[in-house]
């Protein structure tokens, strides 16, 4: 068992995340807007507050053994070219000051989603990709993921970035594969199994300081 802080518990993948730490066993504490809007279940600590706030997280996080952090950048719709919403900072400024707080608080492990693209995997992707992202209201979505990838890596923790190819809401469907190597990786991973591997990666302490990518080997 696992005192967990989570954030972006509301999210798509993060709801997966508290779901399936809540059937493991796992004490999570999540850091949420609005918990009258969030289905979480039985157990589960909803903790008022923004991950913008620093006094938030560092309520939020009193207690906690690890960090998994699901942030994602808000847009204007569900539809992934939709116009973003957030401010352009949004996560890589969460993730920073999360930093800050488990430094303060001596917490050292932090597992966070990433995407495929992001910071040094971005030479990973063709050149008509790259084009069309840099022209696409996705690019800021890019340049968040590369700042939080820069300032995890320049910290002390014991980080894990996850980096998923395009996600879907697809039931579970078994392990991911996962390298950080230069494979060509599968075109999806769902969501729900996202989530397991964050967890995963908290509970048996892999991929500690690395960026793995992921997918879905089948379904």
């Amino acid at each position: 068992m696992t005192d967990l802080l989570v954030l972006g518990g509301s999210g798509c993948t993060g709801i997966h995340v508290l779901r399936q730490a809540a059937e493991r066993g796992h004490r999570v504490r999540a850091l949420v807007r609005n918990p009258d809007a969030v289905q979480a279940p039985a157990g589960i600590e909803l903790i008022r507050g923004t991950p913008s706030g620093i006094d938030d997280i560092r309520r939020a996080a009193r207690g906690a053994d690890a960090v998994i952090s699901a942030l994602n950048n808000a847009r204007a719709s569900d539809n992934p070219w939709a116009k973003p919403i957030s401010p352009p900072h949004f996560m890589t400024d969460a993730a920073r000051d999360t930093l800050t707080v488990m430094s303060e608080q001596g917490i050292r492990r932090i597992v966070l989603t990433s995407s495929q693209g992001a910071g040094d995997d971005w030479a990973r992707l063709n050149p008509l990709v790259k084009a069309f992202i840099k022209m696409s209201n996705i690019k800021a979505g890019f340049d968040d993921h590369t700042g939080v990838d820069e300032v995890v890596r320049a910290s002390d923790t014991d980080w894990t970035l996850v980096r998923a190819v395009a996600l879907t809401d697809k039931p579970v469907s078994g392990p991911l594969a996962a390298e950080a190597g230069t494979a060509k990786p599968g075109p999806r991973a769902n969501r729900a199994d996202v989530a397991g591997f964050l967890l995963d990666a908290v509970e048996q302490g892999t991929w500690i300081r690395e960026a793995p990518l992921v997918w879905n080997a089948k379904g």
